[in-house]
């Protein structure tokens, strides 16, 4: 075989390695969509088979009744109603969140992905705010580290919404994708952490989280991870859409399936320990 016979072959194969790579990175991204919407779908179920009947019934006060630490203070009429806005934003922003970034509706149609859009920057930038305001107001279970890490998120969210927005009023398209994708982590921070925590109590059996105070250093590693983790693969995952290097994409590819598998496991955790009980 002659020098240029043998570079074309060898040329040949790099190409068929890369074809290889960009479809299991791509797979791992579809899967763990898949199970993170379906994921996100079980809470919001478990939100609104919980909350609006308590709410329709009981008003504010029902909140008392929930599981929901300092649920209702009388006497505190902003408090009470930041929490039951947060309550209920969440129901929209996490079961309208997933559908943004579903390319089949994005692409066709267009006029629901930018009022769904606009709706969900809106009520995320409304229900952090009322979020900061509820944990310094009322504090947060974990201590200080939970008031720094949920500020910090609530931080996150005003500052990726902002550019998100940027980017689509100055049709920058795959930026704004980008941007978009990044707020929907930190917005999920909220399920993350749920899901976290439980998959972290079925499999170690709750190791660093004193169940009495509800610390410990677990804890505090995941009230930063819920929001961190998240945005590290997601970056990792646009670092090996951009690259040509194959390894770097079935690297990726194979973190997305571990963090698809946390994930399921989570989801399952969370919805059989935690919210299926409550209902």
């Amino acid at each position: 075989m002659s020098d240029t016979a043998a570079n074309q072959v060898l040329h040949q194969q790099i190409i068929a390695r890369g074809g290889i790579a960009d479809r299991t990175l791509q797979i791992s991204g579809i899967s763990w969509f898949l199970v993170a919407a379906l994921g996100q779908w079980v809470f919001v179920y478990y939100l609104l088979a919980h909350y609006p009947p308590i709410f329709a019934k009981k008003g504010m006060p029902g909140l008392a009744d929930t599981s929901m630490p300092g649920g209702y203070v009388p006497g505190d009429l902003a408090g009470n109603l930041a929490i039951t806005a947060h309550v209920l934003i969440a129901i929209i922003i996490i079961g309208g969140g997933p559908l943004q970034l579903i390319p089949a509706i994005r692409n066709r149609f267009r006029a629901f992905h930018r009022w769904m859009g606009r709706t969900y920057v809106t009520f995320s930038v409304l229900t952090s705010t009322a979020g900061l305001y509820l944990v310094w107001t009322r504090g947060v279970p974990g201590g200080m580290v939970g008031h720094l890490a949920i500020s910090l998120d609530a931080v996150l969210i005003y500052l990726f919404a902002g550019i998100a927005v940027y980017f689509a009023v100055t049709r920058q398209i795959d930026r704004h994708r980008r941007w978009a994708m990044r707020l929907f982590m930190v917005v999920s921070a909220v399920w993350f952490f749920r899901i976290g925590i439980m998959f972290w109590f079925m499999t170690t059996g709750g190791v660093g989280i004193d169940p009495e105070t509800f610390e410990g250093p677990a804890l505090k590693v995941l009230y930063f991870g819920q929001m961190f983790i998240p945005l590290a693969i997601l970056q990792l995952y646009f670092n090996a859409q951009d690259s040509d290097r194959a390894a770097l994409k079935i690297m990726a590819a194979i973190t997305v399936f571990a963090a698809t598998t946390v994930t399921a496991v989570g989801t399952f955790a969370a919805t059989m320990g935690m919210w299926l009980p409550r209902l």
